[in-house]
């Protein structure tokens, strides 16, 4: 996890500091950046705190993402942490929005035991201002989500979502307007969630670029408001598209792709990131890793006109250096208690951690390991006819197994969804097409993009070429040894998700019959292979001998980011000082 340091101290400004100068053009720069309210010029400072994609890590976690039970390693996040910071932090902010860009579902017990209930018990009490909604909230399904919006004290906001779901109806809407800051929060959701999650065939996801631009044509002629902001769950890559193909829209809160963002080595932008939208002007970009392991927090000055002058600003860090709201750890902790002897039975022991972050990019242990058991649960069934190899993707694997004991708990972490094995069979043409696609990560039987990263079992070993062109990339497949014969007939042991067009890997079918899930099959096979060694064995391999491609969106930053003070459009960095208010708060910064 992140061993370098947050400079929270720096986004608390002195009244007094170098102003600078205003530049030529049409950009503006406030004169007093740490003035709260309004000022004589017309410009208007807002503070906005930031989290995204949570999935379900209600209480603290390990580097690994399962639960901290070795404290002395690290723990990060949980939603008592983020209480205690914000509430800490508001106070002193008297115009701030506390704000929610999605995938609050999925990827732990909490959700797995409760569904939505302690989450929406859980974030109702931590005061968000308004939130959207990310793929994972349509895991279950348009009525379960809308039993969860019903439950929630706040807005929700997408507005490219159109659904025939009365509770969908009843509680999502395009935007929320707030009064006190005279701002319009726009939302918006990936249009892949049907391929990725299974919201219900009346619930479609329409552009995100014309769904946004015409909610701020609508926001502009219907209202005064000119300050406008976009809370999105599209990632990094489309949020910076969505900020060079609009006008009017100068600040985007994002998450989906579990960006960090920073001035660290192993960032994958800055924070906050500045592109110019169609107009010329700067759009700032920010979004908050993963987990709940940072809250994001900016602090921007506007003109009259809606454009941002200033900002300061950086993600900050939570550890177990951070103090936690006693009160709502106690409610987590006690949520526990139903789910924790299930959980916590032993069902094998690793020799190696089993690990999960290099899954999207290139074959991983983890990887591996479920894809063998998938093979060999097949390969050792009673049919005559045997598989050849088992296919998953790589989205579905969500945290690592760490070194010894493996416990239930720990493989529904990981393999949290629930799908089962499938078997289906292709031709060798067929399957070459498959495998181009994956490498290319465009479906060669619908040329549209592939959403994950693939995992492969023993028994296939597939070489591509990263540099060659779509539909060129594979220089070899072998099955059994042997190369791939385009002429017969091959077994795929993969799950229902994907087998339905999830993730459009394969091609859609219903035709195959659900056999036991994925977390049961691996405890099975824990059980029987316990101890568990893995090793990269050279299954998916780069024929030029480098490290597999990251996915669009994929995380890969490991450092914490250090916050900024900058003037908008080019204006150079402010010289700050820090006052007695971040002295007082540097219980969050991690040194």
């Amino acid at each position: 996890m992140r061993s370098s340091w947050s400079t929270l101290a720096l986004a608390f400004v002195s009244p007094a500091f170098a102003a600078p100068e205003k530049q030529d053009g049409d950009h503006l720069y406030s004169s007093r950046l740490a003035k709260r309210g309004i000022d004589a010029a017309g410009n208007y400072n807002i503070s906005f705190f930031h989290v995204n994609d949570v999935h379900a890590h209600l209480d603290e976690y390990s580097s690994s993402g399962t639960d901290c039970t070795r404290p002395e390693r690290g723990c990060y996040g949980g939603y008592a942490r983020i209480k205690h910071t914000v509430d800490e932090l508001r106070p002193e902010y008297n115009d701030s929005l506390w704000l929610n860009a999605g995938d609050e579902f999925q990827g732990t017990l909490f959700y797995s035991f409760y569904k939505g209930e302690k989450i929406a018990e859980t974030i109702n009490q931590l005061g968000f201002d308004a939130m959207t909604l990310g793929n994972h909230e349509f895991d279950g399904g348009d009525d379960e989500l809308g039993d969860f919006l019903l439950n929630l004290t706040f807005p929700i906001v997408s507005a490219n979502i159109v659904s025939d779901n009365e509770k969908l109806n009843k509680t999502i809407k395009p935007y929320h307007i707030f009064d006190k800051q005279q701002l319009a929060v726009i939302g918006v959701t990936t249009p892949t969630t049907p391929g990725i999650s299974s919201p219900g065939e009346g619930t479609k996801f329409l552009d995100v670029v014309s769904s946004v631009q015409s909610t701020i044509d609508h926001i502009k002629s219907t209202t005064n408001i000119t300050r406008i902001a976009a809370l999105t769950h599209i990632g990094y890559e489309e949020d910076q598209k969505l900020a060079e193909q609009t006008t009017g829209l100068y600040l985007i809160m994002g998450g989906h792709s579990h960006t960090l963002l920073g001035s660290m080595e192993d960032a994958e932008g800055p924070y906050p990131t500045i592109k110019q939208n169609k107009d010329g002007d700067d759009v700032f970009i920010v979004t908050a890793y993963r987990w709940g392991e940072y809250v994001g927090y900016i602090d921007v000055t506007y003109d009259a006109d809606g454009k941002i002058l200033a900002y300061h600003g950086g993600p900050i860090h939570l550890t177990n250096t951070t103090a936690q709201d006693p009160d709502l750890q106690a409610q987590i902790e006690g949520w526990r208690g139903p789910f924790e002897a299930f959980a916590s039975e032993v069902v094998g022991f690793a020799n190696v951690e089993l690990d999960q972050t290099r899954c999207q990019r290139e074959e991983c242990l983890l990887g591996n390991v479920m894809t063998d058991a998938m093979y060999e649960y097949r390969l050792n069934s009673s049919d005559s006819a045997k598989p050849d190899f088992a296919l998953i993707n790589a989205g579905g694997i969500r945290a690592t197994i760490d070194e010894g004991n493996i416990t239930r708990g720990e493989v529904l972490t990981s393999f949290p969804f629930g799908n089962s094995i499938v078997e289906i069979t292709y031709s060798g043409a067929d399957v070459r097409k498959v495998l181009e696609g994956a490498v290319t990560r465009v479906n060669q039987f619908n040329n549209e993009p592939i959403t994950s990263g693939f995992q492969v079992s023993r028994n296939i070993v597939v070489e591509y070429d990263p540099s060659a062109a779509n539909g060129s990339r594979l220089v070899s497949v072998e099955v059994g040894g042997e190369a791939l014969d385009d002429g017969r007939d091959y077994r795929v042991v993969t799950l229902d998700f994907l087998a339905g067009g999830g993730d459009n890997i394969f091609v859609a079918t219903s035709d195959f019959v659900s056999l036991d899930t994925q977390d049961e099959v691996l405890v099975q096979y824990v059980q029987a292979k316990s101890p568990v060694d893995a090793a990269v064995e050279g299954r998916i391999v780069q024929s030029n001998g480098t490290a597999a491609p990251s996915p669009s969106g994929s995380a890969t930053g490991t450092a914490a980011p250090g916050a900024t003070e900058t003037a908008a459009s080019g204006a150079g960095v402010v010289s700050v000082s820090v006052g007695a208010l971040a002295a007082s708060l540097l219980a969050f910064v991690v040194l």
